[in-house]
């Protein structure tokens, strides 16, 4: 690639106030600490039901919202280290701490190194893919919805979307080179057209509507 071809893909990049640190890293900051308010609100409910395995949880609705269900299926809990198995939201404990801290970094407007912001945007894709397949073991396997755990998928989905977008515009990755060349420019078209509010609004709006088509009549 031309010098002249690498500076029309930069001169492409999105620019203004939605694509600039602040912005991205504030929108992850606020769902990373809501996601990890969350996590602790599980934590603190499993441990009660560890001390009282009969106790009713406070999201405990009817048949098909309840903490309780979820948190007594094997699902809840499936991560084992020899004799040992520990709770997700443990994990999701951990996790968002990190994340907390990337966004604190980013609104520092940290220039991350390359290898760690790639890192980072692969650790946020798999935060996200394990609470949407919690979500789809709840969903249609459990029967059972926990809404602190619709919280937990709603704030990682924020989450993502918000790293992915600094990923892009603050990031500056993928490289702009010839291996890339084409998916940058549509990643840099993606944002700067606005497609990405398009989509996740979208995205936000159909797991909404899945849900209560799916349970709806059960719910209430």
């Amino acid at each position: 690639m031309t010098g002249t071809q690498a500076s029309t893909i930069n001169d492409s990049q999105p620019t203004g106030w939605r694509h600039g640190s602040t912005w991205t890293y504030l929108v992850m900051l606020l769902s990373s600490v809501a996601a990890l308010v969350v996590s602790l609100a599980l934590s603190a409910e499993t441990l009660q039901l560890a001390r009282h395995p009969s106790a009713k949880l406070g999201c405990d609705v009817n048949a098909v919202v309840s903490c309780s269900a979820v948190a007594n299926s094997w699902q809840a809990e499936f991560i084992h280290f020899g004799s040992f198995s520990f709770p997700n939201a443990f994990f999701g404990i951990a996790a968002e701490s990190v994340f907390v801290t990337l966004a604190v970094l980013g609104l520092a407007k940290v220039k991350l190194p390359r290898w760690f912001a790639i890192c980072t945007w692969w650790g946020g894709l798999a935060a996200a893919l394990y609470a949407y397949w919690l979500f789809t073991q709840s969903m249609f396997v459990i029967n059972a919805l926990c809404p602190w755990c619709l919280g937990l998928l709603f704030a990682t989905t924020l989450q993502f979307m918000s790293l992915s977008h600094a990923t892009v515009t603050v990031q500056d990755l993928p490289s702009p080179n010839a291996s890339f060349a084409g998916l940058r420019r549509g990643l840099n078209t993606y944002y700067r057209l606005g497609f990405d509010l398009m989509f996740d609004v979208v995205w936000i709006v159909a797991i909404i509507a899945l849900i209560f088509i799916t349970k709806g009549a059960a719910i209430f």
